[in-house]
């Protein structure tokens, strides 16, 4: 018991680092209650970028049916774009950039990420949704760019060179 109150507390501050999304759109796609969720997710370090993310919610009746009660599917998809005018916070700057989201798939071993990648050399942020397992990780990803050339963007710590 105490090693499950220690895992919830620690997801807990994990989310709370991480950007929280509003879910703006559900569509149902069978008669048993499975949906499809769309959400947004304001990244946190990025003011006028907002991503949209869809990704599979299973239904009561489908995990009764299937025996699967604890998981999602690792599907998801994800679009960014500029709403507004762009200022760029303390952002990683690195190869691997910086984990933006966070949201559990299963009970305790399955995330739905978000990344965010600065491509220094095509002044673009990238944004990678994939999933993350303790065990084995899924090759299913979507990835969504936003370019940064040409637009008026704010660089709160001085644009990288």
């Amino acid at each position: 018991m105490r090693g499950y109150l220690v895992s919830l507390v620690a997801g807990v501050l994990l989310l709370a680092t991480s950007a929280m999304a509003e879910q703006v759109g559900e569509v149902g796609v069978d008669w048993v209650g499975n949906d499809i969720e769309i959400e947004a997710l304001h990244d946190p370090e990025i003011e006028g970028v907002t991503c949209h993310i869809a990704y599979f919610d299973r239904s009561v009746i489908d995990r009764l049916s299937n025996g699967n009660w604890f998981e999602d599917p690792s599907n998801s998809s994800i679009a960014c774009r500029q709403t507004g005018p762009i200022r760029i916070g303390d952002i990683d700057l690195g190869m691997d950039g910086e984990e933006v989201f966070k949201q559990g798939r299963s009970l305790i071993f399955k995330n739905l990420v978000i990344n965010r990648i600065y491509d220094r050399a095509n002044d673009t942020l990238i944004y990678l949704a994939h999933t993350r397992e303790i065990t084995e990780g899924s090759a299913k990803m979507s990835m969504s760019t936003v370019p940064l050339y040409g637009q008026n963007v704010v660089w709160e710590n001085g644009a990288p060179e």
